[in-house]
């Protein structure tokens, strides 16, 4: 009965202490977030441009490509990640509402640089 009862405690830490590291090959959430937020960065610096859509929808995968190399990461390990946590929706909802929080942190910085060049 006693060894039934530490077996239990380890199977319980196992499992436990997995949760909360993603499987090898996998980006973790910070990363994820980093690059979340430049992809929302580079779509929306390409809807401003006064260019056709179709002219958006070539120059589009450009700038993807550019943001997966400033992270160093392959585009098919961050789909890879992607289809991994979207497994989970909780996880996807904590990593969008980081990547919002940081996204309204950016527009707010850029508000105020903008406001102090407006004579008082």
């Amino acid at each position: 009965m006693k060894n039934l009862k530490i077996i239990f405690i380890c199977i319980f830490f196992l499992v436990g202490c997995g949760k909360n590291r993603p499987p090898v090959g996998i980006l973790g959430e910070d990363k994820m977030v980093e690059i979340m937020i430049d992809i929302h960065l580079a779509e929306g610096l390409v809807s401003t441009f006064p260019i056709p859509y179709d002219s958006s929808r070539k120059l589009y995968p450009y700038l993807e490509t550019e943001v997966f190399s400033k992270h160093q990461v392959p585009d098919s390990v961050f789909t890879q990640s992607l289809e991994y946590y979207m497994r989970d929706p909780a996880i996807m909802d904590r990593l969008y509402a980081r990547t919002i929080d940081s996204l309204n942190v950016y527009e707010k910085v850029g508000n105020l640089k903008s406001s102090d060049a407006l004579p008082e």
